[in-house]
C-alpha cells in the first residue's frame, strides 16, 4: 500500500490516468469492463463511487472491486466514505469540499491517501494543500452536473501546476479534454463514467486517452 500511495503523491515525470467509476450498486456488473480497462492503458488510480448505503453493504462491494485494482498495484480509492477506507482495504478516499476535507484528513493521514475536490475558489485549493491534500482535484462535475468551462480548468490547473509542489488532478469531461488539461500541467488526468458509457468499449476509449497523453510526452 505505501509504495501506491508515494506514486499518488510523488510529482510527476508526465501526466497519468485517474479513472472515476459510475456509481456502482453492483460490483458484477463492472467488473468485467474494470478489468479491460485497466488490461488496456496504464491507470495510476481509481476512484470508486459509491451510493449511499450501510457500512456493511458498502465495505462488500469495496472489498469485491479491490483485488481486482491493486493486484495491478493500482491505488483504489473511495469517492467520500473515507470512513470505511481502513476497514474496507482502500488505499484511500477522495472528498468532495474543503470543509468535509478537514473533517476526513485525521481519518486518512497519513497512512492513506487524501484526495480533495470540487474545490471553488482558489483559496479553497490553497487551504487544502495547507491541510494535507496529497492532491486537488480541478473541473469535476457538481451534483447538478455542471462543470467550469474547459478554458477555466485549464486556467486553474497551470495556475496550481506553477505554484504549488502538492499534485492536482484535472477532471476530463471527454476524451477531447485530455491533452488540454495534460499540457496545462495536471499530473493525473481523471476520467469520469463517459468511459464507461461510451459508443465504442471502454477498453478502446481508455486506450484512445492514454495515446493522446503520449502525444502531449512526446511533443513536451
Amino acid at each position: 500500500m505505501a509504495s501506491v500511495a508515494n506514486r499518488m503523491k510523488g510529482r510527476r515525470p508526465a501526466a497519468r490516468l485517474y479513472l472515476a467509476t459510475p456509481l456502482v450498486s453492483d460490483p458484477a456488473g463492472l467488473r468485467t469492463a474494470l478489468s479491460q480497462v485497466l488490461d488496456a492503458a496504464a491507470v495510476a488510480a481509481v476512484l470508486l463511487r459509491l451510493p449511499a448505503g450501510d457500512d456493511r453493504a458498502l465495505i462488500d462491494r469495496v472489498k469485491s472491486v479491490a483485488p481486482l485494482v491493486q493486484d495491478q498495484g493500482v491505488a483504489l480509492l473511495l469517492e467520500d466514505h473515507h470512513g470505511i477506507v481502513a476497514r474496507s482495504g482502500a488505499d484511500g478516499a477522495h472528498v468532495t469540499g474543503i470543509d468535509q476535507f478537514r473533517a476526513a484528513a485525521p481519518t486518512l493521514k497519513p497512512e492513506r491517501i487524501a484526495g480533495c475536490g470540487c474545490l471553488k475558489t482558489r483559496h479553497d485549493a490553497m487551504v487544502a494543500g495547507e491541510a494535507g491534500a496529497d492532491y486537488v482535484m480541478f473541473g469535476e462535475p457538481d451534483p447538478d452536473q455542471r462543470r467550469p468551462s474547459l478554458a477555466s480548468i485549464v486556467e486553474r490547473i497551470g495556475w496550481w501546476a506553477e505554484l504549488f509542489e502538492v499534485p492536482c488532478v484535472g477532471f476530463a469531461g471527454s476524451a477531447d479534454e485530455v491533452a488540454p488539461l495534460a499540457a496545462a500541467g495536471a499530473d493525473f488526468v481523471a476520467l469520469g463514467e463517459w468511459v464507461f458509457g461510451h459508443e465504442r468499449e471502454p477498453a478502446a476509449t481508455i486506450a484512445d486517452a492514454a495515446r493522446r497523453l503520449a502525444e502531449i510526452e512526446v511533443a513536451a
